[in-house]
């Protein structure tokens, strides 16, 4: 993937900084404690969104939800490219990274339960041939807020346990089938 070279000026990150602080920030008082304009401010964020390089997301706060497990599962394997797919369509995993090292593949997962989480991992990631080595580890706590969006929505519609994970899964129904 080739990234759009973007560089935030020190505008850009005053501006960012101040709605990281406090997203019900208001254009005017950004423009205030910049010393710009409000139009100005406007149309720098406006530029910013637009290039995707800045996005106003909400999301639950795992440093303060004590109902979700949180995990890091490190994946050696041949085919990255279908645990991207899979991360796209799995209201389990909250992110896909690819990286450098012994294992290639990073994820985040969230869910009720490490249960749920474990199934998971054994029904795609563990017994898949293109696997070589998958490793998980439970977040147990976090120095700062840790906020990223997770369907609430999709995992209650799926109990991996019991198998119904796979009879309502769009990811198992197009890629494994």
């Amino acid at each position: 993937m080739i990234r759009e070279n973007l560089k935030f000026d020190d505008i850009d990150q005053q501006i960012i900084s101040l709605i990281q602080k406090d997203p019900s920030i208001t254009h005017t008082e950004i423009a205030r404690h910049i010393e710009r304009s409000q139009p100005t401010v406007g149309i720098r964020l406006k530029k910013l969104q637009e290039k995707g390089a800045f996005h106003i997301q909400p999301g639950v706060n795992f440093k303060m939800v004590n109902n979700l497990s949180l995990v890091k599962v490190q994946i050696n394997t041949k085919n990255p490219e279908k645990l991207f797919k899979l991360a796209q369509c799995c209201p389990f995993i909250l992110n896909c990274f690819r990286q450098s090292g012994d294992y290639n593949v990073s994820l985040f997962m969230a869910g009720p339960t490490l249960d749920y989480i474990d199934a998971i991992i054994n029904h795609h990631f563990r017994i898949d041939i293109m696997t070589n080595r998958v490793k998980f580890e439970v977040i147990v706590d976090m120095a700062k807020d840790f906020i990223l969006p997770i369907d609430l929505n999709g995992q209650a519609k799926h109990n991996p346990v019991t198998g119904n994970c796979r009879e309502k899964c769009r990811f198992c129904d197009t890629v494994l089938e």
